[in-house]
């Protein structure tokens, strides 16, 4: 064990079994809340989170929700969401008929990072930050459940790859979607043959797929937000609202949307890298190109659709086949299976799974996380994985960007003789960080 944990015991961690037990036949090194520890005590988890707007507040409800698992503190640029996050604390303590525990708040993340008795973050702030605190984070010494997309550059990718590795650091990425019995078992018949050589995978993502340029009006900078942090290394923007949603303690209100800095070319990759990472993840995951990738991307032009080949042959298509609905279609010589959240069709009843899995009483990928950090394993979704699909989601936004076809070297991470794309690997850092 890299640290020694203080110990709950293993008869209060109730249906840590239960997915093991419905017979589900994962794939190899996948373990998702699996039955493993069938001796000896658990470790109790103490955890940290750095942003706490929305998608924190949904991670939140749910660790809190896994026995083990201990809340600390948080780091949040804006006031009340460090307030909000104390109160939310409180209220899911009462619904599990738990005393609240002491919550610690900090504007400034590295202050939560230096605390000894942390053993773990989530990080879930907008997506030019994930490669800086990351990489803080592994530097001390902490495990990461990482929300996706994994970096907001293909060169931040490559150095938290690296952190993560040389700190012997567990990092989780919040792909939830392999964790889905109907995206594992998609995943399993593809790569078992059952609709033979695949020939084409067919991905939407949502439109429009590509960010736009930062166009929001400006508005004032609420009280208590501390905006010059919030950007980090970004160029100086304008505050508007709907990058962080306006929230209020009383009466409670929380986000009515979520950040719109996911659509805009300066702070997020749009649909691409939003639902993308989901996307792309399956996709990779059901052709084998985990910690690979294609060979080409060509952008949309003339009426055809952004594609990406691969070097076996295999193309992948990107764009609405399925009305409006986010999912991943593959197409075989002998069959096709689509897949989408909640929804299942193949060409063949028999392609179909056959079992749900039982309530756990928390999503499963954060019990794999915790399961991770106990073992010192690798969980589903390991840093290599998160960033070979945000690379694939990237490399995309680039060719779109450039306006032309783009090779691409899976193994050396490069546009081979293409300075240019290269260029748009990474942007330079302002106010004097670095990675």
């Amino acid at each position: 064990m890299k640290k020694n944990f203080p110990q709950i015991s293993r008869r209060k961690f109730l249906g840590a079994s239960l997915l093991s037990a419905a017979g589900l036949s994962f794939l190899p090194g996948i373990s998702i809340a699996s039955n493993q520890i069938q001796s000896g005590d658990i470790h109790q988890i103490r955890l940290g989170f750095i942003g706490v707007g929305r998608q924190s507040m949904g991670i939140l409800n749910g660790m809190m929700r896994i026995p083990g698992v201990e809340i600390m503190a948080c780091a949040d640029v804006y006031e009340i969401k460090r307030e909000r996050f104390k109160l939310r604390v409180n209220k899911i303590s009462g619904e599990l008929g738990k005393t609240p525990p002491q919550i610690d708040v900090y504007s400034n993340y590295k202050d939560l990072l230096a605390r000894s008795d942390i053993d773990a973050v989530v990080i879930a702030s907008p997506d030019h930050w994930h490669a800086l605190m990351a990489i803080d984070a592994c530097k001390a010494g902490k495990d990461i459940y990482l929300e996706k997309p994994l970096t907001l550059t293909i060169h931040e990718g490559q150095e938290l790859v690296k952190a993560v590795r040389s700190n012997g650091t567990v990092l989780a990425v919040g792909s939830q979607q392999r964790s889905d019995v109907n995206f594992q078992h998609a995943a399993r018949m593809v790569l078992k043959g059952r609709i033979g050589k695949v020939k084409q995978v067919l991905v939407h993502v949502g439109q429009p797929e590509h960010p736009v340029p930062y166009d929001l009006e400006k508005q004032e900078i609420p009280a208590g937000l501390d905006w010059k942090t919030w950007l980090g290394p970004l160029p100086e923007l304008h505050y508007n609202e709907k990058l962080n949603p306006p929230i209020s303690l009383e009466p409670e209100q929380n986000e009515k949307l979520w950040g719109a800095w996911r659509s805009y070319k300066e702070t997020g990759g749009g649909y691409m890298t939003d639902w993308g990472a989901h996307m792309f993840d399956i996709a990779q995951w059901g052709l084998g190109m985990d910690r690979s990738g294609p060979v080409k991307v060509v952008p949309a032009k003339d009426g055809k659709p952004l594609t990406y080949h691969y070097a076996n042959g295999v193309e992948m298509v990107v764009g609405p086949f399925d009305g409006n609905r986010q999912g991943v279609q593959f197409i075989g010589e002998e069959g096709w299976i689509k897949v989408s959240r909640g929804n299942f069709d193949s060409s063949d009843k028999s392609l179909k799974p056959t079992m749900e899995l039982p309530k756990l009483g928390y999503p499963p990928h954060y019990w794999d996380f915790i399961d991770s950090v106990i073992k010192r394993k690798d969980p589903i979704v390991p840093v290599e994985v998160g960033h070979s699909t945000c690379v694939v989601c990237t490399i995309g936004n680039i060719a779109a960007e450039l306006g032309r076809p783009l090779d691409w070297d899976p193994k050396s991470q490069t546009f081979p003789h293409d300075p240019e794309a290269n260029d748009k690997m990474h942007y330079n850092y302002e106010n004097g960080y670095k990675l």
